[in-house]
């Protein structure tokens, strides 16, 4: 990316205060990009305000509460009354629930996992296709996760994680295919398995070799990556 000022794409990402999210910002920054920084309770961000002082005035620190419609609402509406374009949305937002056995799945804790993992992408992207359509070289990364593939389960595992990620990967393509025709391009990510505080310290990828491949492969999305399911490396997953 490694952008001008002039040039340089803006970019909201979703769940930036830890993990891939803040490395996305980071990353991010490191390439020159304009960042609209979006997480829950902004004052606690200590990690996310760091990022602060060598960001040149590119960082903005955004409350957004994603289980929340309202809110979502609400940001896409502070945005639009700046009329200013948006050139990516990352959705990087998730939650994993542990611990979970058949014949003890809480209605509460699915219910919340598809809404925040899987429905608050869909409604961002909706609520923010405007800005999006005027973006240049618009695009969209729903950060998924190989747990939502169908074809790659062989167990009862994360639940509600998994229902919630194969939803986000349909809503993906239902997004890919309402936005095509405005050039905006949208993709469903997996991250491969990481090392942040959702991944475990067992994980087998570094957060920097995780969003520095997803960010690579996000510039060179095309019309043929439409709706796709992409690892980190830009290869295909099996839905």
């Amino acid at each position: 990316m490694n952008s001008h000022p002039e040039t340089a794409p803006t970019v909201l990402i979703t769940g930036a205060n830890r993990g891939l999210g803040l490395e996305f910002t980071r990353r991010l920054l490191m390439r020159g990009a304009h960042v609209l920084a979006a997480c829950r309770e902004p004052a606690r961000a200590d990690r996310l305000h760091a990022l602060s002082d060598d960001a040149q005035d590119r960082l903005e620190i955004l409350a957004l509460d994603v289980a929340s419609p309202t809110a979502i609402t609400a940001l896409a509406r502070s945005l639009g009354k700046r009329n200013q374009p948006l050139d990516w949305l990352i959705n990087n937002a998730g939650v994993l629930p542990s611990g979970e056995r058949f014949g003890e799945i809480d209605a509460d804790v699915l219910d919340h996992s598809v809404r925040v993992n899987a429905l608050a992408p869909f409604l961002l992207v909706q609520s923010l296709a405007p800005l999006l359509r005027r973006g240049r070289s618009p695009r969209v990364a729903n950060v998924s996760s190989v747990l939502g593939s169908m074809a790659r389960c062989d167990a009862f595992r994360t639940p509600s994680y998994a229902i919630a990620k194969a939803a986000l990967n349909m809503a993906s393509v239902l997004l890919a295919r309402a936005l095509a025709p405005d050039g905006v391009r949208v993709v469903a990510l997996h991250p491969g398995w990481v090392k942040t505080d959702m991944g475990g310290p067992d994980a087998e990828l570094d957060r920097a070799v995780s969003v520095d491949g997803m960010l690579d492969t996000i510039e060179r999305l095309t019309p043929e990556t439409d709706g796709a399911f992409l690892d980190y490396r830009g290869e295909p997953v099996p839905w």
